[in-house]
This record gives structure tokens, sequence and C-alpha cells, in this order.
């Protein structure tokens, strides 16, 4: 699935059903500012954050995603020393270093071999520069950059630096 429609329809079904609750307890609908500084917090903050999360698990795999989205909080204690004067604690120094030390191993790990793609049908979004997708389209499907459809990968055999990823289930001798 597109992680955009994802984010879209969780985000659309989520706040629908939080509305419906807060008014049918007795809420009160706020000005227009404040719901669209709701709106933007919930698109920015939860929406990109959630189609980012389900583009990680698909090319980066469920430890790495992980692994990386950890590091959120951190993110978090920066803003609050940097951005509102909260003090620097002795504890986060050595935390903050292994966490970068864990996602700087993660990002530049690399690895590279030869291995077998069995043959594979399924949707998602992709481009066509990535040696993996040189499939046919349906007629008046226009596929200038990313697009989403289903589609077959035939059988290959060849090498060359991947991750485990949505195109990358092998075994390892």
């Amino acid at each position: 699935k597109d992680p955009r429609q994802i984010a879209m329809l969780k985000g659309v079904i989520a706040g629908s059903c939080n509305l419906t609750i807060g008014l049918a307890i007795g809420g009160a609908l706020p000005g227009v500012g404040r719901t669209a500084g709701a709106v933007a917090v919930g698109v920015f903050g939860y929406g990109v954050s959630l189609m980012l999360f389900v583009t990680a698990l698909r090319n980066l795999g469920t430890a790495r995603t992980g692994a990386i989205f950890a590091v959120g909080p951190f993110v978090g204690v920066v803003v609050a020393i940097v951005g509102f004067g909260e003090p620097l604690r002795w504890q986060l120094v050595p935390a903050g270093a292994c966490i970068a030390l864990g996602v700087w191993l993660q990002l530049t790990e690399h690895h590279s071999h030869e291995h077998r793609h069995e043959r594979l049908v399924h949707a998602h979004r992709h481009v066509h520069d990535d040696g993996h997708h040189d499939h046919e389209h349906p007629a008046g499907m226009v596929v200038d950059g990313p697009h989403s459809h289903e589609h077959v990968h035939e059988a290959m055999v060849h090498t060359h630096e991947h991750r485990p990823d949505i195109h990358h289930r092998h075994r390892h001798r």
C-alpha cells in the first residue's frame, strides 16, 4: 500500500472519530485559527511522521526502522534544551552518543553479494530507474516519477548493494 494513503486514511478516520467523540461528550468546535493550527500539527507531527515510518519499514526493515525512529525522544530532548532552556544533564551525553553511534552504524552499513529474487507480484510506490522495476503498464497510465500499482517482478539473479527490504528477502550463505 502507498504510505501516503495509509497516513491520510488513518488521519481522516482517527480525526473524525475523535471529533465525533469530543462533540458527543459536550465539547465545542474551536475557532478557525485553532482548527488550522491543530490540522497543521496533525499533518506534520503525525501524518508525515507516519508516512515516513511506513516507507522506512518497507525500505529499511523493521529492526532498522525501529532503531532509527527511536531517536525521536532525543530530538525532543535537544529541542527542550536548545529551545526551552531545559538543563543538560550528564546522563544525556553518553545516551545521546550511543544513539548517534547506532544510527551512524546502521546508515553506513554496506551489504552486497549475488542474490536471487524469486518471482513476486505486489503493489507499492516505485520508480523505474532502480534495477527492479522494468515492467509494462496498463494503457493510459501516467508513469512520470514515483507511482503505485500492482506489478510483477520476474525471477532474477544479480549483484548490487542492498538492505533487507521488500525486494531483498533472501537467505545468506
